[in-house]
């Protein structure tokens, strides 16, 4: 099993060698930072200009290699450079990834949880009136755009408040409780994490009961469960002990990526409830021609996908017995 992990680590690392080059490549030969500094006024000199972009390793007309071995050669000593405003993408990417952590971590487990007791118990009772209700609501969510949701929970939320600001429905937390964690300023950004935390948990659970429905219905008619339903094993016993754990097998992947994949792809969610995540730092970072922060934010992506995958192992491992024994 050690060996198997460490095969793995080894591709997955070369994978996001390949992977934050590319972003790199990419993003330095299709953004310019010098539109940064055009028509500002009074506008900037020339030559100062061009002395910012070198001191930053951003400027254009330096060859996108030059800079990439730069790049490279600080991200080894666990420098992620400067942004195109001069500030440390290291500064920023830290408490950007706190803000998405706590948001996102707190959701997918919920959802993850939610959904795949949706679809397991839809699939048990198969065309009953639960079923018929979860996947018809199933499908109007996944028809739905994110932000349309988000939209529609601050509508609801500002009906419910009545002119209070019970539930927020903008921002992390109020101004007066910036750096504070003691109980009151927990509870307000409880508050704030309400909505956020709520439309990405709709999300999942409509996506997540889909496939966990799909293969549990591939195993309710396996043989296995009949032989333990032979063995004296009662139904409710059987399905949870062998079936939920079999069919919840082909889930795993898609959960555990799709957790990584959402620290950059909840740009939607964070946009609509002015949190200042990872999904805002992406977009922001391609239309500010911000190189480095957009590099930085596909070597991240890269290495949640080495976590994931390992991850995913482990998973698999734990719930296949087969997969120890290669």
């Amino acid at each position: 099993m050690g060996r198997y992990l460490l095969r793995r680590l080894a591709s997955y690392l070369v994978l996001v060698a390949v992977a934050a080059s590319l972003t790199y490549f990419l993003a330095g030969l299709s953004l310019n930072p010098r539109a940064r500094f055009e028509g500002r006024n009074p506008p900037l000199p020339e030559a100062a200009v061009t002395r910012t972009l070198d001191d930053y390793n951003l400027n254009p007309d330096t060859p996108v290699v030059i800079r990439f071995a730069r790049w490279a050669a600080d991200v080894a000593h666990g420098d992620l450079g400067r942004t195109v405003d001069g500030d440390s993408v290291n500064d920023d990417f830290g408490r950007r990834v706190g803000v998405s952590a706590r948001l996102l971590l707190l959701a997918t487990l919920v959802g993850s949880a939610l959904g795949v007791a949706v679809g397991a118990y839809g699939a048990i009772r198969q065309y009953r009136l639960f079923d018929r209700f979860s996947t018809l609501a199933s499908f109007f969510v996944l028809a739905m755009p994110v932000f349309v949701i988000g939209v529609a929970l601050k509508i609801g939320a500002t009906a419910l408040n009545d002119g209070t600001q019970t539930i927020k429905v903008l921002g992390e937390y109020d101004a007066q409780y910036a750096g504070r964690w003691d109980p009151a300023a927990l509870l307000n950004r409880a508050q704030h994490m309400l909505l956020p935390a709520l439309t990405l948990i709709i999300v999942q659970v409509a996506l997540y009961s889909r496939y966990q429905r799909s293969t549990m219905l591939d195993v309710l008619g396996a043989d296995f469960l009949r032989t333990a339903r032979a063995k004296g094993l009662r139904r409710r016993t059987a399905l949870v002990r062998h079936g939920l754990r079999t069919a919840v097998l082909p889930v795993v992947p898609l959960l555990v990526y799709n957790i990584v994949l959402l620290f950059a792809g909840a740009t939607f969610v964070e946009k609509t409830f002015g949190w200042h995540g990872m999904g805002e730092l992406l977009v922001d970072s391609v239309t500010g021609q911000d190189v480095n922060s957009v590099a930085a934010v596909g070597l991240f992506t890269a290495a949640l996908v080495v976590v994931a995958g390992l991850l995913a192992d482990l998973l698999y491992a734990a719930l296949d017995p087969r997969v120890r024994v290669r």
